[in-house]
């Protein structure tokens, strides 16, 4: 957008600089102006509008200018916004690991003692010892063997005695 911008103002600074050479210009009720191997002959109010419309021109280059410096202000202040709350974020993180390591090093480490409230092998939590529940395990089921020919080789079924010419 700034280049947009840039090239418009650079137009229009081109127009001024181009009819402000012409000394003719000025000095006579017609003007003759060749842009691009073609000749315009411009009137005293045609050359007022040329230069009007090169005001304008000049203006929106301006316009467009700043609104892409500002949209790029924008997004800097927005990126610098997020790198510095990401910033607090590791060093309030970083702190509060800090301070757990600190309790972590001035408490006291209870020494295991065996507690008759909770049992000695309890894997299933319902405050029984496993060892005194009568749980057998399940029977066995067989599955009978599937004695199949086919066979999954190299991406295809077949036997393997099955070869292909």
């Amino acid at each position: 957008m700034i280049v947009l911008g840039l090239l418009l103002i650079v137009l229009a600074g081109a127009t001024v600089i181009a009819v402000s050479w012409d000394e003719t210009a000025a000095s006579t009720a017609t003007a003759s102006f060749t842009v691009f191997d073609r000749t315009f002959q411009l009137t005293q109010l045609e050359m007022f509008f040329a230069g009007v419309a090169t005001g304008a021109v000049f203006l929106l280059g301006l316009a467009i200018v700043l609104a892409g410096m500002r949209r790029s202000a924008v997004r800097r202040r927005r990126l610098r916004a997020s790198r510095a709350e990401a910033r607090d974020r590791v060093a309030r993180l970083e702190e509060e690991k800090r301070e757990l390591e600190r309790k972590l090093e001035e408490a006291p480490t209870p020494a295991p003692t065996p507690s008759a409230a909770a049992p000695a092998v309890d894997r299933d939590r319902d405050g029984v010892d496993d060892r005194l529940e009568n749980t057998a395990p399940h029977p066995r089921v067989e599955v009978p063997r599937q004695h199949s020919g086919d066979q999954l080789v190299a991406g295809r079924h077949g036997r393997p005695d099955d070869h292909r010419r």
